[in-house]
């Protein structure tokens, strides 16, 4: 699809304009002298750990059981994040080694 040179830099415009809008509002709701409402505060508390819930559950939505693999790469790499995340407490290291184990799992080992 062709845009012409009017579509495009209005295309760009409004990007630009919702890129600045969000990351200039909340500094304007809420200046650095102001308190920061409580709810704000425990979503800020809340909304990491009920993202990252989200994104496990759709991640592992579609897992078959009853199919080949039966489930095991995720399995085993869930039990491989969870170990590293308890030894180590740290969240990089731990999605980044499930990660890879994953991917090594499913391309070669579970193939």
């Amino acid at each position: 699809m062709n845009f012409t040179t009017t579509q495009l830099i209005i295309f760009f415009t409004i990007v630009i304009l919702g890129t600045i809008l969000t990351r200039t509002l909340p500094f304007l709701l809420f200046p650095e002298k102001k308190e920061i409402p409580k709810y704000i505060t425990y979503l800020a508390d809340v909304l990491p750990f009920t993202i990252i819930g989200m994104l496990v559950v759709y991640c592992l939505k579609d897992i078959s059981f009853s199919q080949a693999p039966n489930g095991f790469p995720e399995l085993i790499s869930i039990a491989v994040i969870i170990a590293l995340h308890l030894w180590k407490n740290n969240t990089l290291l731990s999605i980044g080694a499930g990660t890879l184990l994953y991917m090594f799992l499913v391309q070669v080992v579970f193939v």
